[in-house]
């Protein structure tokens, strides 16, 4: 099994390897696009709700479709990874996805943007698996988190920068520029991710091509029956609920509560994004020097988010509520890393398209449920109502990093033998590489 680095190691990470900073660079973009592509809805509803007619009930069908689709190919995804590649899946996701961009830009009907939608989210579904096991076959399992934070950080830059971008574009030239617009960068991504990822490590290679395809059929089985790699599903499932829900509905309040103007709520809200950026690449890197300790991180961080959250609705002023938005979402972002880092750090590639799947997949289902209960909630009760309901997020995070192994070893003691076996070989690979480091 996995031995773990000593102490002093642990103190003073060594640089990510070459293979993994270039890989950093290159699924930092493909992921920027993704996110972007995604917050682009948000921000052109209103000109399409006006082009098409569209009630809001029709309106937010555009937005909820998409996350359907989007849960349901997590898994599917996986499963593709696994058997064709990293590389290959997520070079197909991000071209299926951008062409479904550029199409949605040429939507003729409210029909044809709900078919578009549907694609675009099962094509976006099948890249976040795709993209980790990419990482996890061109990276050491020591540096995997730190590289994973630096990737994922983009996701929270791309909610700063997409609206300050998108908004005077659709001002200037439509709704349907924005589309085109981030599929020519889909493009450039898609080129520069063909010809420049790097090739797996020699041991994720070898590794690879060794497991013939009735073990890896033998093994997604056991994965998905797996209810300790479920308890990781349902950490990700409580971060997500929170930052779903304050991402759906924050600028909402600050226009209908507070009396904002919704450019002026969105440039706000651009300041607990840059908080839960600093925050992902933060919680990477703590979690690699401890060897994957959730619990440490985990638990006093969903404690503030858990006393925040309520507390946002209530607060005296604009200023106020912003920066406690911004001590939530910092609070929750630190705990992304850590969530994923137990899995992602002891399982070896070959299971890694199914296994971060699996994870992904809570996180999205949360992405279904956060925007709609809170909006019933506040048409129900009110704006504090639904804000404490995140706190239930919270919660459930908290008390699932408290169910669950701390390290690689007790994780894996947990798995199916079939499972345990071949993480060991990348395990002791892992360890040798280690133990080389540090004479």
């Amino acid at each position: 099994m996995l031995v773990f680095t000593p102490r002093s190691r642990t103190r003073r990470p060594a640089p990510l390897s070459g293979p993994a900073r270039t890989t950093v660079v290159l699924l930092f973009a493909a992921w920027f696009i993704d996110y972007a592509d995604r917050l682009v809805i948000n921000l052109v509803l209103p000109s399409i709700g006006d082009e098409f007619d569209l009630s809001h009930s029709r309106q937010g069908l555009v937005v909820s479709v998409f996350f359907v689709a989007y849960a349901v190919c997590q898994i599917p995804g996986g499963i593709l990874a696994d058997r064709f590649g990293g590389r290959r899946m997520a070079l197909w996701a991000l071209a299926a996805w951008t062409v479904f961009t550029a199409l949605t830009g040429l939507a003729w009907s409210f029909a044809a943007l709900l078919v578009m939608r549907v694609l675009f989210g099962l094509a976006q579904g099948v890249f976040p698996p795709a993209a980790t096991k990419t990482l996890v076959e061109r990276s050491r399992p020591q540096e995997r988190m730190r590289a994973n934070g630096l990737i994922l950080s983009s996701n929270s830059l791309a909610a700063v920068f997409t609206p300050l971008a998108v908004a005077p574009l659709v001002a200037a030239f439509g709704w349907r520029s924005a589309y085109i617009s981030v599929a020519a960068l889909g493009v450039f991504v898609y080129t520069a991710m063909r010809l420049r990822l790097p090739a797996p490590l020699a041991e994720q290679r070898e590794t690879h091509s060794a497991t013939p395809a009735p073990t890896r059929t033998a093994d997604t089985r056991a994965l998905l029956r797996w209810g300790m790699l479920w308890r990781f599903a349902v950490m990700m499932f409580g971060y997500s609920l929170i930052i779903w829900g304050l991402s759906s509905w924050a600028p909402t309040y600050l226009h209908d509560e507070r009396g904002l103007e919704l450019s002026s709520a969105g440039a706000l809200m651009a300041i607990p994004a840059l908080a839960a950026a600093l925050a992902t690449v933060l919680g990477g890197t703590l979690v690699d020097g401890m060897g994957g300790r959730h619990r440490t991180i985990v638990v006093p961080a969903m404690s503030v988010a858990a006393l925040t959250l309520p507390a946002m609705a209530h607060a005296s002023g604009v200023a106020l509520f912003i920066v406690l938005s911004t001590v939530a979402v910092f609070a929750a972002a630190l705990c992304y890393m850590p969530i994923m880092a137990v899995p992602i750090r002891g399982l070896s590639a070959q299971h890694m398209g199914v296994a971060s799947a699996v994870l992904v997949f809570g996180g999205q289902l949360a992405g279904v449920i956060a925007p709609t209960v809170m909006g019933l909630l506040a048409d129900a009760f009110s704006f504090q109502v639904a804000f404490a309901f995140l706190a239930l997020g919270a919660v459930l995070t908290g008390a699932a990093a408290c169910l669950t192994p701390q390290d690689t070893a007790a994780f894996l003691a947990t798995a199916d033998e079939r499972v345990r076996a071949a993480a060991h070989a990348t395990a002791s690979t892992a360890t040798h590489s280690t133990e080389k480091e540090l004479t």
